[in-house]
């Protein structure tokens, strides 16, 4: 298969080039960059093994490809994303912009009005623990965001149970989740030794996370997000605080042998699935670090009538391009 990558010098598109380099069914047709076109990978990135040289984003250098990976941000990608697919190339774009089913919302939530909403309802997203048949099939898939990546895995076998209340998602994530440019809030002298909440009411993420949970639930599910930043390089530790509609959810008879029940229906749901591991114990960020896997577990509050759910994945892999 030969794939491009259009915008590959973001830490995204970084990932993703030392991914496709390695995989052993992939030939790399072009990487493109405006900052470092006419750079090597190994000048740019001396750590990866990937060969060639950035170029300038042209479609025509695109042409020969059978998938292309669009890196862009936000509000930027979608114009490449509909030249590539009226060419007839896959795309799988990372930024946000076929992430939601309803166009209108890309006004409320990305501050642009969006132009292809025929190629946004046909999308699919990309997240194939949930839609590998429509990911098969689709032009284009729409990456899902890291965030919204570590809420949804964690909340889905629950989905159908929950009880109409609301979903708290409280996720914390390493730097990198920013991107390569630098701000007054992501360098070193602002994150070191230092942890706090942002965007506290009305994160862009959280439309992603509401349509999707609701879609699983089959009604409409209110979600409240809360990221951080930590001051670490990579990972997300999503905790999910649900009221299940199952037996034992208003806190009688919810105790050891309902979280035992619920880690075994999260196995089960899980079981066919590669890159999601259920695990008994609390996970931490190292165990998914440089790893396209999410590791789960589920505890029961007894006293609140509540269920927490506990996720880590790796935000540059499992989060984005992996």
């Amino acid at each position: 298969m030969r794939a491009s990558v259009i915008g590959a010098t973001g830490y995204t598109g970084m990932v993703l080039t030392d991914l496709l380099w390695r995989h052993p069914e992939v030939q790399m047709e072009a990487l493109t960059s405006v900052s470092y076109r006419g750079r090597s990978v190994a000048e740019v990135f001396p750590h990866l093994r990937a060969e060639g040289m950035y170029v300038e984003y042209d479609p025509a250098r695109v042409e020969g490809s059978d998938v292309a990976f669009v890196c862009y941000p936000h509000a930027e990608a979608h114009p490449v994303v509909a030249e590539l697919a009226a060419r007839g190339i896959r795309v799988i774009d990372l930024s946000a912009d076929f992430r939601l089913r309803d166009v209108a919302l890309y006004e409320e939530w990305y501050g642009f009005t969006h132009a292809y909403p025929e190629l946004v309802a046909e999308s699919a997203y990309g997240l194939p623990e949930l839609y590998r048949r429509e990911i098969a099939g689709a032009r284009v898939v729409a990456n899902p965001g890291c965030y919204p990546t570590s809420a949804i895995l964690a909340v889905a076998p629950l989905a159908k149970e929950l009880d109409g209340s609301v979903v708290i998602i409280d996720s914390k994530s390493g730097v990198s989740g920013a991107g390569r440019n630098a701000t007054d809030r992501t360098h070193f002298c602002s994150v070191h030794d230092n942890f706090k909440a942002y965007s506290e009411v009305g994160h862009r993420h959280t439309c992603e996370m509401a349509q999707e949970i609701s879609a699983l639930a089959g009604r409409s599910v209110p979600v409240s997000f809360t990221p951080h930043l930590l001051p670490v390089d990579r990972g997300i530790l999503t905790v999910a605080y649900v009221k299940a509609a199952a037996e034992g959810a208003d806190g009688q008879g919810c105790g050891a042998d309902w979280q035992e029940e619920l880690l075994r229906r999260y196995e089960s749901y899980y079981k066919d699935e590669p890159f999601v591991e259920v695990v008994r114990h609390a996970p931490n960020l190292r165990e998914v670090q440089w790893t396209n896997m999410c590791r789960v577990t589920v505890r029961v509050d007894k006293v609140a009538g509540l269920v927490k759910v506990i996720s880590v994945i790796d935000n540059l892999v499992k989060g984005a391009s992996g």
